[in-house]
């Protein structure tokens, strides 16, 4: 069921999915979505760049059904860094800024107010052959999906071996590919 106020095709429940990386609330030291209930302590970032962070971690790694929190852990260990190495925190908050001048001068806007996920991609590919996106893209690969509590959301069970392995586990029963 839709709501004709928001468009065709769009519902409420998607609406509201979509509006909560909008809805990250920033203190001096801290980022928190209240609706998903969840925070996390900055560090040796700012919380700006924090929740860009996440925004550009959310562009390039792209799951529907992954909440942000997961996104958080994958960057937490930049921030972690970034408070006790300068030269990661020159790279990780000069990327940022860099990130945000180039959606200022296209959309009138910071990187995080860019609307749509095309336009922050696009973005994203602007500056994909610098050392902070080849950095934030390595880091995040397993930052992301070495989170056990993120694997049920694509279906891995885990290793197998120690349970008799995949065959005789139901190794075809995957739904979502």
């Amino acid at each position: 069921m839709t709501d004709s106020r928001f468009g065709d095709g769009v519902s409420r429940r998607s609406f509201v999915k979509a509006a909560s990386a909008a809805a990250l609330v920033l203190t001096a030291k801290a980022v928190i979505n209240p609706i998903e209930a969840w925070g996390m302590e900055t560090k040796g970032l700012a919380p700006e760049t924090v929740q860009a962070l996440i925004q550009a971690a959310r562009d390039i790694y792209p799951h529907d059904r992954v909440p942000d929190r997961f996104y958080a852990v994958a960057i937490k260990d930049y921030d972690v860094k970034a408070a006790t190495d300068p030269k990661i925190k020159t790279l990780i908050e000069g990327g940022i800024a860099e990130l945000n001048s180039a959606a200022k001068q296209a959309h009138g806007t910071d990187y995080v107010g860019v609307g749509w996920e095309e336009e922050r991609v696009a973005l994203l590919r602007k500056i994909e052959g610098t050392p902070f996106f080849k950095t934030l893209r390595g880091g995040l690969v397993t930052g992301l999906y070495n989170q056990k509590e993120v694997w049920p959301l694509f279906g891995y069970e885990g290793e197998s071996a120690s349970k008799g392995g995949y065959i005789k586990r139901g190794f075809d029963d995957i739904t979502w590919i």
